[in-house]
């Protein structure tokens, strides 16, 4: 590198410095923050102070524990339950400094040559970026994502700390290494990153749209974009209105035929597994609006999953045995799925699914042991996070271990069992879909 390169470098390696070294200060007070909580208040449990300090730690530990909430299969039970609660809403950063992001992606006229006006007011806000109202100049009503001042440094500097210490640490203690708690921690690097490029985000809504159009999907919607008023930093999109899933009682009183949006949003999810080359990965109610012309938006694309081939066959399967409980069909689905050292008894393993779906609720590991030993025994854990420890707990007592990805797939259908709360009864929203269902699953050849 030549020092005339080196001299324009120098002053983002600087500022990146520096901007390092404040962010350890600031992991170091958290820290101290935590250990102050445990001396003075000892009676909270290791995955409630963990979960607080990460909430302390903002954007990158917000998104580790949104990590260990979705990952059963990795991380202890107790960790899972208490990172469901781990905060997505943080506190708004004012105006004044994300119009400084405006103004250096957007152009200093942004106002005036692109927006016609913005409500100063978040309608969002999260680890990331916060949501605002706008209107265009050419009269469309819209809303802006905008990343947070300094996020991608502090994530990038957290990352990469966190990424290198979990090296020294396996290299430490080998037996620590079939975990591959670095490339876990790699990969999330890499998504996280992702998601910090809304020019990425953009592509998966189009990849999406695209998706939509080509099968003739009239019911379910994503955001227009704007590309003029996008960047890497900000995402301008078509202002969609509606009701968010999370309003149940509005939506119920909308329609009286809920079981029409749901089954299109289901169908169109299930389709995009095996039609599209990426599908939405958080679709939980606030990402699900109910339009005003009975419509399905789906939003929020920042979180996308992508699986092989191999894992899309499976996990299609995997459903339409859930669906009509043909058990072994789940069985030999998760071990296409997942991966064992060892030879598993499917039919062993069919008839443990069998008598979980039969128990009708959810099972701790003492409580499944409870209920194989005494069919009588009925434990109240009706959650769909639950039903997910208990489906992923039972395959790894047969030794299957399950990639992220497909936990994440799972997830997304557990979310649509507990919309099934909103009709009364999930079996009427499958009867309505089956027919579909089985036509869908006839066009795939890896089925019969």
């Amino acid at each position: 590198m030549t020092l005339q390169a080196i001299y324009k470098e120098l002053p983002s390696a600087v500022s990146f410095g520096f901007n390092s070294i404040n962010r350890i200060r600031q992991t170091a007070t958290a820290l101290g923050k935590t250990g102050l909580d445990w001396a003075l208040r000892g009676q909270s449990s290791p995955p409630v102070l963990m979960r607080k300090t990460f909430e302390r730690l903002g954007a990158t530990y917000i998104k580790l524990g949104q990590l260990i909430a979705s990952s059963p299969s990795i991380f202890p039970e107790e960790y899972v339950k208490e990172f469901h609660r781990c905060l997505d809403q943080t506190e708004p950063v004012p105006f004044s400094q994300m119009h400084k992001v405006l103004k250096s992606e957007l152009g200093a006229g942004y106002m005036g040559d692109i927006f016609e006006d913005i409500d100063p007011s978040p309608i969002a806000s999260a680890s990331i970026a916060q949501v605002y109202a706008a209107t265009l100049v050419s009269g469309e009503n819209v809303v802006i994502k905008i990343q947070r001042p300094g996020v991608k440094t502090i994530l990038s500097t957290d990352l990469n700390f966190l990424v290198y210490s979990a090296m020294i640490l396996e290299r430490l203690v080998p037996r620590l290494q079939h975990i591959s708690l670095a490339g876990i921690l790699s990969e999330i690097r890499r998504t996280v990153f992702e998601e910090c490029d809304f020019v990425k985000e953009a592509e998966n809504i189009k990849i999406f749209s695209d998706f939509l159009k080509k099968s003739g999907n009239t019911m379910v919607v994503t955001p227009r974009i704007f590309p003029h008023a996008s960047s890497t930093r900000v995402l301008t999109m078509e202002r969609l209105y509606g009701i968010p899933l999370t309003d149940r009682e509005q939506f119920l009183k909308s329609t009286d035929q809920p079981e029409i949006p749901l089954g299109a949003a289901f169908e169109t999810w299930l389709a995009s597994i095996a039609g599209c080359e990426l599908f939405h990965a958080d679709l939980h109610a606030g990402n699900l609006l109910i339009l005003e012309d009975g419509r399905v938006g789906f939003i929020d694309f920042g979180i996308v999953g992508r699986i092989s081939e191999k894992t899309r066959k499976g996990v299609m399967s995997l459903i339409q045995g859930m669906i009509v409980r043909d058990y072994m069909t789940i069985a030999e689905s998760m071990l296409a799925i997942g991966m064992t050292r060892n030879k598993v008894d499917t039919a062993k393993l069919a008839k443990d699914l069998e008598d979980f779906y039969n128990a009708g609720e959810g099972f701790t590991e003492a409580e499944f042991k409870a209920y194989a030993a005494d069919p009588a025994y009925r434990p109240d854990l009706d959650q769909p996070e639950q039903m997910l420890l208990d489906m992923v707990r039972i395959a790894e007592t047969h030794g299957i271990r399950f990639p992220r990805e497909f936990t994440l797939l799972l997830k997304q259908f557990l979310y649509f069992d507990s919309y099934g709360d909103i009709l009364f009864n999930m079996d009427r929203l499958m009867d309505d879909m089956m027919p579909g269902m089985e036509a869908f699953t006839q066009k795939l050849d890896w089925l019969e």
